[in-house]
Parts: structure tokens; C-alpha cells; sequence
């Protein structure tokens, strides 16, 4: 059992955890994902293809007879990561496949890790495999290697993330993956819809919907209707919410008609729960961000979202120190955020990253001041935060389980995403649950950033 803590990174997958046998001479892979949830859809294509062609996934470098490294080049910090993962599987294995958002600078990584065996960007899933074909050729047993009919997943059995398009038509100055992975490119709504549905018949009781840009959902392909599914995020959002899981959305852009989504949340199809990268709140750091500055507008869409759902919680992510940010235009954010009155935040303080276009920007923050507002604005997010919890004292809701030990089950509400939000714990009368249960609770103890709870 544990809680989170204050300065969870919003953008870190589950670790990844294998459990199934291997047969006598049966070809072996690794794989080490990092990075966000779209990654780790990323490796469970690919290891779901490997299983199909007679490959085991095994769960430590010693049993592979390679490790594919699925990368983060986000920030330099994840690069730094992931290059410490390269290298370490490099120790422990010898053979590593690299691919994933860091693979886009193929050269970078040879520089630092020559011994590799390739190298493949982000996405490109065929590749991967013709590395890992030359590295490892496959050896199937058609009798023997039968891959479940939900495919390889890197999540426990009762939440799975849904990606449903790649890319992004954004130019954010800070940010570099639409030179990685692109721009937006959409799934059809009938292909998502399907493999919505093979999760949910396979005891998915909760699908976390994972895009670069939810909302821009289905613009590329303007918006197109193909066997009863139309490719728009409302249209979408409400077909999976007639499947009876609960679908949670991450990555909301706030465009005006995000509105449309707020009623079916008040309606319960949709878990009333809003991921959205507000960034800052200042209208100048926003534009030198080239990102839309309409802060105050802004407030009047949450006050409107909570009018029609007054129960919506909203998560977001913010950035301090970012160049030419002010004392000044650091406190509008602080103030924007005592009106906003935000869930749950998640907070990073600027960093260069190569190819970003911020990186040539003026003035700078020095790191003791990106430090010292990282401090007060999480001080502020933690202290609403408390507030907001302690409210929900006294109120029943339902809960999911994710996992019991010896001390209680932890759960989470439907305010609450795996990994980057809270949880309830549930320490006494638990040992009748089961991991994927969704009971009634009501809550007896709020934390900063967790709860507790007993069972109705």
C-alpha cells in the first residue's frame, strides 16, 4: 500500500509485467517500456504481433535472447532515461533492439550505445519486428502458440489504455513530438470500436482513451461515418459508453465543442473526468508557448463544464520557468489557479529539449527560480487539493480495485486515473474483494492526495 506522491509525473506508463510459461526452445523477447500510455499501447502491439509468430515474452534480460527498449524523448531528462535503460539492458542482455520516440535520433543514440542491434522510431511496428526477426528468427509451434483473443497487455486485466490516433497538428514551442510521431492521424471509429469491444469481453472494466490530442479526434479524416461509427470524439465517447465500462478521456484539448462531452458525463456514460494540458494561464507565456492565450475564457468553459456536471473532475499539467516567465506572470498563474480550483495538477519546471523551438527563446529562468515557483505553485495544487478531499468526507461513490495486499485493497474513484492520480485505500473488511471488483464505499479520511474508505 502506498500513496502518491506530490510530484508525480503525469507522463510515466505502468511498469510492465510478464507471467506466462515458456516451451522448450521457444524464441525469447524483453521489452522495457517507457515513457506515456501511448507508448505502452505501442508495446503491447508489438509484443502481441512477436506472440503471434511464436515468440515468449519474458519478464527479466537473463531469460531473452534479446530486450527491445521502447524509448521517451519528451524532455532531456527522459532521454537521459532511457538512454540509462539502453544501457543498462546492454549489461544485462547484450542484444537490444531500440525503437519508440527516442528512435527518431538514431544517430544520438549510436553515439552513446554503438553496440546496439537497431533502431526504429516511434510507431513504425513493422520494422521493429524485421529487427527482431534478424536479431532472434522465429521459431512457432502453430499447436502450441496460441495467443489470447484481448492480444498482449502491459496493464492489469481490468483497465487497458484505447489509443485512437497518433500525432499532433499542434506547434507547441516546447514540445517536439509532432516532429517524432507526426501529425494527427485518426483511427476509423469502427476499428476502435471493435477493439473496445474485444477488451470489454475479455473483462476490461475500465478503458482510459490515450491520444496526443483527444479532441482533434477524426479531423484529418473530416470527421468520417464508416459502418454505423462516425469518427468525431462526442460521437465516439458515447459509443463507448454504451459498452458498460467506465471510459475515462486524457489529453482534452479544450476546444469549445468539448462542451458536447460534458452532458454525457452527466449522464453517466462517460466518467465526468476532464485530462486536460492547460500549461500556464498567463495570456504572454501562452503565446510564447504558441499555444491558444484565452486563460480567462478558459474559467468561463470550467464554470460551464460544472454547471451542467457539477461532479467533473478536472486534471491538468502546468509548466513554471518557462523562458521569459515573470514574477508577475508566475503569480497570475497562482491566481488563475485559486479561481480554477483544479483536482488534480501535475507540474514540471522548463527544460530545454533538442529541436525545440523554446530553446532559442530570451531570458531564460535561472534553476533556483524554476525551483523555488515549482515549490509554491505545488504547495497551492497540494493545498486545494486537501480541500477538495476532505469535502468528499461522509459521500459514498464507487470505487475500482487495482490491488490488495496484506494491509488493504487500493483503489481509485472515478476521479482518479491509474498511475498520475490518487487512490482510496480500503484497510479493514477487504478480504472478500477481488482485483477489478467496483464497489460502493463511503469515504472516512481524506489525505493530500488520497482517501479512506469502508465498504457499503
Amino acid at each position: 500500500m502506498s500513496t502518491n506522491p506530490p510530484n508525480i509525473r503525469p507522463d510515466l506508463a505502468p511498469r510492465a509485467t510478464f507471467s506466462e510459461p515458456k516451451r522448450s526452445g521457444q524464441p525469447t523477447i524483453g521489452m522495457v517500456s517507457l515513457g506515456c500510455p501511448k507508448a505502452l499501447v505501442d508495446s503491447e502491439r508489438i509484443l502481441t504481433r512477436l506472440r503471434a509468430e511464436g515468440y515468449a515474452i519474458s519478464p527479466d534480460y537473463s531469460g531473452a535472447d534479446a530486450v527491445i527498449v521502447n524509448t521517451c524523448g519528451f524532455l532531456d531528462s527522459a532521454k537521459a532515461e532511457s538512454l540509462d535503460a539502453i544501457g543498462e539492458a546492454l549489461t544485462e542482455n547484450g542484444r537490444v533492439i531500440v525503437t519508440g520516440c527516442l528512435g527518431a535520433e538514431p544517430d544520438y543514440i549510436r553515439e552513446h550505445h554503438p553496440r546496439i542491434l537497431a533502431v526504429t522510431g516511434p510507431h513504425q511496428y513493422e520494422q521493429v519486428l524485421d529487427a527482431v526477426h534478424t536479431a532472434v528468427p522465429p521459431s512457432p509451434d502453430p499447436f502450441i502458440d496460441l495467443l489470447p483473443a484481448s492480444g498482449v497487455s502491459l496493464t492489469p486485466r481490468h483497465f487497458s489504455y484505447l489509443k485512437i490516433s497518433e500525432g499532433c497538428n499542434h506547434k507547441c514551442k516546447f514540445c517536439i513530438i509532432p516532429d517524432m510521431r507526426g501529425r494527427l492521424q485518426s483511427r476509423p471509429a469502427h476499428a476502435i470500436m471493435r477493439e473496445a469491444e474485444k477488451l470489454v469481453d475479455n473483462g476490461v472494466k475500465e478503458l482510459l482513451v490515450i491520444s496526443q490530442d483527444t479532441s482533434a479526434y477524426g479531423v484529418d479524416i473530416k470527421h468520417a461515418e464508416d459502418r454505423g461509427h462516425r469518427a468525431h470524439i462526442t460521437d465516439l465517447a458515447r459509443d463507448l459508453g454504451s459498452l458498460g465500462a467506465w471510459v475515462r478521456l486524457h489529453y482534452v484539448y479544450p476546444y469549445p465543442h468539448v462542451r458536447q462531452l460534458i452532458p454525457l458525463m452527466a449522464d453517466g456514460l462517460v466518467l465526468p473526468y476532464l485530462d486536460i494540458p492547460f500549461q500556464h494561464a498567463h495570456p504572454d507565456v501562452l503565446k510564447r508557448m504558441a499555444r491558444p492565450a484565452a486563460a480567462s475564457k478558459t474559467l468561463d468553459e470550467i464554470a460551464a463544464w460544472r454547471d451542467i456536471c457539477p461532479d467533473i473532475t478536472l486534471r491538468s499539467t502546468f509548466i513554471v520557468g518557462y523562458p521569459g516567465e515573470t514574477e508577475a506572470e508566475f503569480q497570475t498563474l497562482l491566481d488563475w489557479m485559486d479561481e480554477a480550483q483544479l483536482d488534480r495538477v501535475g507540474c514540471f519546471q522548463y527544460e530545454n529539449v533538442a529541436g525545440a523551438r523554446s530553446n532559442a527563446l530570451p531570458d531564460h529562468v535561472p534553476a533556483e527560480v524554476k525551483q523555488e515557483r515549482w515549490d509554491r505553485f505545488m504547495e497551492k495544487a497540494q493545498a486545494i487539493s486537501e480541500a477538495k478531499l476532505e469535502a468528499k468526507v461522509g459521500q459514498r461513490m464507487d470505487v475500482i480495485i487495482d490491488e490488495i495486499d496484506e494491509d488493504a485493497a487500493t483503489c481509485r474513484t472515478k476521479a482518479d486515473a491509474p498511475e498520475i492520480d490518487g487512490n482510496l485505500f480500503i484497510d479493514e473488511g477487504f478480504e472478500e474483494l477481488k482485483v477489478g471488483d467496483i464497489v460502493t464505499v463511503e469515504v472516512e479520511e481524506a489525505g493530500e492526495y488520497d482517501l479512506w474508505g469502508r465498504v457499503i
